[in-house]
């Protein structure tokens, strides 16, 4: 934790899919320069509150907060702007395109002052994910699962951001991969990058966050510092299996 500042802050947040209501006053803080995870099942509501954040989805009620003002109304691209960005859930690289190109639609809404700092970006960003400098010519759908989320990551870092969403970055991945996945993140956020991370891999996800929030069927049960939530035994026996 660099940094005692909330960057971002959600306040009594409610959505709702027709009739059927997903969040239930969700409130938590991420504050600047902290990696924070939001644990939670299938079904708990994580990728709902990450939509909602983005701006995809309409609140009910409740606040979002970024960088001390309310941004609830904001439209998503223009978040985005702002520094609120997400690499999605399913990753949603563009298949036809090269490693660079995808890279590259990063920089899409974030204008860099000259065409030397986007390439500074460019190349720390294939600097810190060197198994896309490896394959930069190749095409998007060629590569392996994990090195689509990589490429994910990596077109979201493109855009300078201020916090970034991560939506379960371990989701369909090998165990080798997952762990190289999450060393990534954390090198990310040592350097500087506040992440909020949504997870249900309670045990990459909370030994290597500050601070964590358990969320269940649309609320926010727990919080409190990650490494306290991941030796308590009934977060071990709902999430890691050890009763």
């Amino acid at each position: 934790m660099t940094n005692s500042e909330v960057l971002l802050e959600i306040r009594d947040l409610c959505v709702h899919y027709g009739k059927i209501q997903a969040l239930h006053g969700v409130s938590l803080q991420v504050r600047a320069g902290e990696l924070v995870t939001l644990l939670g099942s299938n079904g708990a509501g994580k990728t709902t509150l990450m939509r909602a954040l983005s701006g995809l989805l309409p609140l009910s009620s409740g606040s979002v907060w970024f960088d001390g003002r309310d941004i609830a109304k904001v439209k998503a691209h223009r978040r985005v702007v702002e520094g609120l960005i997400q690499a999605p859930e399913g990753r949603g690289i563009f298949p036809g395109m090269t490693i660079v190109e995808n890279l590259e639609m990063g920089c899409y809404g974030r204008k860099f002052a000259t065409r030397t700092e986007r390439k500074e970006r460019l190349d720390w960003v294939l600097e810190t994910f060197p198994r896309l400098a490896e394959r930069r010519t190749q095409a998007g759908g060629t590569l392996s699962g994990g090195e689509q989320q990589m490429l994910a990551i990596g077109r979201a870092l493109m855009a300078r951001p201020r916090v970034l969403l991560l939506d379960e970055p371990s989701m369909g991945l090998a165990p080798k991969v997952i762990s190289q996945i999450f060393r990534i993140i954390s090198e990310i956020n040592s350097q500087g990058t506040t992440v909020l991370l949504v997870e249900q891999n309670a045990q990459q996800a909370l030994s290597r966050s500050d601070r964590a929030y358990i969320l269940e069927t649309g609320r926010v049960t727990r919080e409190g510092v990650a490494r306290e939530l991941l030796s308590d035994d009934s977060i071990r026996a709902a999430y890691l299996g050890v009763a």
